[in-house]
């Protein structure tokens, strides 16, 4: 079958440079509602974050037209090892010579100019994520390329986080989206939902509960997992441990109550002195034999048994789960030191906002707060563009930028929220079509990165802006006031357009 040439206009997926631009332009206006009252001007008063959004969006649209016509699509995947590697150098350069801004050591001021190099790993990181992942000789679950593919996405995530920002690091996680795409196991992804369950649960249930949830979640993936011949006996054992366990702290509340009363009774007894202080001293151990040293107990006791099981019946599932085991109870008793030690003051006050171990509705709740009540004012279809007193008043902070999502809620109210939040996924949904249809895998894996990268940008501020998520701090794509963040997710996006352009323009 002979491929026929496609007109240049024909092969540009002109659907997504639609949703591209709608979202920027809801962006700009939005920018403008949030400054208004601090900010008197036009949308192109020079002066205004207005202003100077749309300046940005015109050198955004000039580098979507070089990228999509001018420069050739071969380019990115011909230079994305040493893109990599200089980018990388910037995100080590910027800790050690860029100013203090909230903590946070991330930006080169150019002038007049703030740049975040951190914002355009994302972009290198994808390309040399497809460059290596669309080799020929490629295998995804051999262990030296395995290795190879965390440590291109580990490596620019761990300066990242050096530099304190959190909230760009863990945008890094949403690359696994793209390997589970191509053929990493499923139980990878259960893995990282469980580890965000341990240090969550440690933190508000305790060590006790976190660990027996772990032990409930390995017993039952084994009961599914397992030999149909060993269900019955799986499912007795199993089910009756953690039953059991989860009566444990109420029987050992009793039974210290019972132990108490006891002591004060033998108190009024007459003993011979030593008999006497053997006796108490027996009596006295019951209450330090606390459910959480009990379980850890029995649960270590058993796993060399079970360990010797697994390599009897050649079980490796078994052997695994057990590995996740030993190592989840070790993140559980490693959590507080993560959180006393690893995480900054204000990150630490977030979390016990958001996780409600503590109130704070003035300090570092107030932004979470403020922008919910923004939202919520605007019920169903907002107040109206301008007319929103949250932002009219300067209630939420950072309202331009992180905050962004909440002048839409309280302007055009939940049916504002839902288009907004619908056009990102349509245009996720686009990239994950477009990506499919691509033959090249250079051009397929490269937007998968690209979508898992606006995804969690999208997960993360809505996230955060409603209360379900820690404030971070980071930008929602294309909406967001800022330049670096505007030129990242254009050059993100139009780069692909011009890998699947330069795909579909033969057919």
């Amino acid at each position: 079958m002979t491929e026929r040439k496609v007109h240049i206009r024909q092969s540009v997926d002109w659907v997504l440079v639609g949703l591209y631009l709608l979202l920027v332009f809801i962006g700009w206006i939005s920018i403008y509602a949030a400054t208004h009252s601090t900010e008197p001007g036009s949308l192109l008063d020079w002066n205004s974050r207005a202003g100077k959004q749309f300046v940005w969006i015109l050198t955004a649209l000039g580098l979507a037209i070089v990228i999509l016509y001018v420069l050739p699509p071969k380019l990115w995947e011909a230079t994305c090892i040493p893109f990599y590697v200089f980018v990388l150098g910037l995100l080590v350069l910027v800790i050690f010579v860029s100013s203090d801004v909230k903590g946070s050591h991330s930006w080169f001021d150019l002038g007049p100019i703030r740049f975040q190099p951190a914002e355009i790993s994302k972009i290198s990181t994808s390309l040399l994520l497809a460059y290596f992942m669309s080799r020929q000789n490629y295998r995804l679950m051999r262990t030296k390329d395995f290795l190879l593919t965390v440590l291109i996405i580990a490596v620019p995530m761990l300066v990242i986080v050096a530099e304190s920002e959190t909230g760009s690091a863990l945008v890094y996680t949403g690359f696994i989206f793209v390997l589970y795409r191509e053929g990493l196991s499923g139980w990878w992804l259960g893995a990282i939902g469980l580890t965000i369950l341990l240090f969550v649960g440690t933190l508000t249930w305790g060590p006790y509960w976190a660990i027996l949830v772990l032990a409930g979640v390995l017993i039952l993936s084994n009961i599914v997992m397992g030999p149909p011949s060993h269900l019955r006996r799986r499912l007795i054992v199993g089910g009756g441990f953690v039953l059991v366990m989860s009566l444990l702290p109420l029987l050992y509340n009793h039974l210290c109550s019972l132990v108490n009363a006891h002591m004060d009774w033998l108190s009024q007894r007459v003993w011979v002195p030593a008999a006497q202080e053997d006796y108490h001293y027996f009596w006295s151990l019951i209450p330090k034999l606390k459910p959480l040293y009990i379980l850890l107990g029995l649960s270590l006791a058993g796993v060399p048994w079970l360990g010797w099981r697994a390599y009897q019946t050649k079980d490796r599932f078994l052997a695994f789960t057990l590995l996740v085991f030993l190592a989840g109870v070790l993140l559980v008793f490693s959590t507080d030191y993560i959180f006393e030690n690893v995480l900054q003051p204000h990150q630490r006050g977030r979390i016990e906002v958001l996780l409600g171990l503590r109130e704070d509705p003035a300090g570092v709740g107030y932004n979470v707060t403020q922008s919910k009540i923004a939202i919520g004012s605007g019920g169903l279809l907002g107040k109206g563009f301008l007319q929103g007193t949250q932002t009219t008043f300067g209630f939420v902070p950072e309202q331009a930028t992180d905050f962004i999502f909440c002048t839409i809620g309280e302007q055009w109210g939940f049916v504002g929220c839902l288009i907004v939040i619908g056009l990102y996924v349509l245009l996720i949904v686009r990239l994950l079509h477009d990506a499919e249809a691509c033959r090249d895998k250079f051009t397929r894996i490269y937007g998968y990165c690209v979508a898992a990268c606006i995804f969690m940008h999208l997960f993360i501020n809505v996230g955060m802006t409603v209360g379900i998520m820690p404030v971070i701090g980071i930008p929602l794509p294309l909406l967001s006031y800022g330049g670096s963040s505007l030129w990242a997710f254009t050059i993100l996006i139009f780069v692909f357009l011009a890998l699947y352009r330069d795909e579909k323009k033969y057919f």
